[in-house]
């Protein structure tokens, strides 16, 4: 177990009657990259400006090292901020800009310029330092930004949502270089997100926010494979959330059938959910032993075959490197360690009907009554 940098117990944040943050509880180690993931309003980058000094908690601890810091104003912490916007002085050289902090300080000017230098080192700019601002790309600015950040050393230091201004392909490269980065320098990352894969691809640990408060905290596989709640595995990646019932342990009654899986704990005939990633969702040849659905979508996606499946009331997707022809009668099949269940949550008929209405152009409930009636005709 890593040591604890930082430590923000119990905080809350309201402005005026909006309650922000709700008794946050979290610890950072050193070293960590640790990323606060959630959709916009949930707290994450109250989060950040509160370990940065920015915000003040309404109640609530934030620890440094051990040592409390609530009244200790941002340039007095050690931490460093790189915003979406990189703020960056357009008047100024690339190493001007990466050495105004120790500038301001007045340190050595021959220990700045090697300071310089081996930050552009550290984000693959050398030989940068004499060029503008203004002849650099998105991704360059960005780097620029981390390197004028690092050259003080922080502690910590706090990216809020910096790739959200790069194209695709850009921002893929950036978070492969800011998770080198973060390793070579060995500085712990505090990283605000809303794009789960940025989340998945670099953290150490993820933090997934929602309404103010601490969904689940792993790391990228724990989050993605065994997530706490439906909301967890609905915002990680695509998912097909499914209301069941835990027959007893290691069997469980989704979609008309029982299936058996690896949980235990949850009772005997209690209500739960079901999460099935897309990938594990195998369609074959209908049979009676499994459920058995109609191929309604069938889209290319370049190395894989997305397939949404109408079954009873439920809208399945499946990906798969073989496609099945819209139309197609399949049965549905899960193995026993791809089924994660959980205590069964309100949200789930939220989800179901957001996951059907993403079947553009098409009428699902028509869909499923055409079904239904071809299932009572055999």
């Amino acid at each position: 177990m890593g040591e604890h940098i930082i430590e923000l117990n119990g905080i809350c944040k309201s402005y005026d009657d909006l309650e922000v943050l709700r008794n946050l509880n979290l610890y950072i180690n050193r070293n960590e990259f640790l990323t606060l993931l959630g959709p916009s309003g949930c707290g994450k980058t109250t989060t950040l400006r509160i370990v940065g000094g920015f915000e003040q908690p309404t109640s609530g601890e934030i620890y440094f090292l051990g040592n409390k810091i609530n009244d200790l104003p941002p340039y007095k912490r050690s931490v460093n901020t790189v915003f979406q916007r990189y703020a960056l002085f357009p008047n100024m050289t690339v190493g001007e800009n990466i050495a105004f902090g120790p500038n301001l300080k007045k340190r050595d000017k021959n220990e700045i310029a090697q300071g310089v230098e081996k930050m552009l080192e550290l984000v693959n700019l050398p030989g940068f330092s004499k060029r503008k601002i203004s002849t650099l790309s998105g991704g360059q600015q960005q780097r620029v930004a981390v390197a004028r950040a690092l050259i003080n050393q922080p502690e910590v230091l706090l990216l809020d949502e910096p790739l959200g201004a790069l194209d695709l392909k850009l921002r893929k490269d950036m978070q492969i270089e800011l998770k080198r980065i973060q390793r070579e320098s060995g500085i712990t990352f505090l990283y605000v997100t809303h794009d789960q894969e940025e989340a998945l691809t670099m953290s150490d640990t993820i933090v997934v926010m929602n309404d103010g408060i601490i969904q689940q905290i792993g790391t990228p596989e724990m989050i993605y494979n065994e997530p706490k709640n439906s909301f967890v595995a609905d915002f990680i990646g695509e998912s097909n959330i499914l209301t069941a019932t835990m027959i007893c342990d290691f069997s469980v009654r989704f979609l008309g059938r029982t299936f058996p899986c690896i949980d235990k704990g949850f009772g005997t005939n209690m209500p739960v959910d079901v999460v099935l990633r897309p990938e594990d969702v195998e369609l074959g040849i209908p049979t009676d032993e499994l459920p058995r659905g109609r191929v309604v979508s069938c889209i290319f996606k370049g190395v894989h075959y997305e397939m949404r499946v109408v079954c009873g009331e439920a809208l399945i997707l499946s990906v798969s490197t073989k496609s099945v022809p819209v139309g197609t009668a399949v049965s549905i099949n899960v193995s026993p360690e791809n089924i994660q269940v959980m205590k069964s949550s309100e949200m789930t008929p939220d989800i179901i009907a957001r996951k059907k209405a993403q079947l553009l152009g098409e009428d699902i409930d028509a869909l499923m009554e055409e079904q239904e009636q071809e299932q009572e005709e055999e």
